[in-house]
């Protein structure tokens, strides 16, 4: 619960709203993003797609806004 905390608290210092930090599963950032697992876990070991959380042995999140960000990143990139 601490690591939720935390990041309930980064994501509000971060300007991100004024709500808590929601966590998403994989099913759903591969729907955001529209990459597959393995191209999302393969960015991730790159340092090019935002680290996911482990709130258990078998369960991975990722912080919304993170997401968020990366997409808008990729958005204005490709503008350029």
């Amino acid at each position: 619960m601490q690591e939720i905390n935390h990041l309930n608290s980064s994501n509000a210092a971060a300007g991100g709203g004024l709500g808590p930090a929601r966590l998403l599963r994989l099913p759903e950032v591969i729907s955001r993003v529209g990459l597959g697992r393995s191209a999302i876990y393969q960015r991730m070991s790159e340092g090019r797609f935002p680290k996911s959380r482990s709130l258990g042995p078998k369960c991975a999140v990722w912080v919304e806004s993170e997401i968020d960000d990366c997409i808008r990143s990729v958005a204005s990139s490709n503008r350029s």
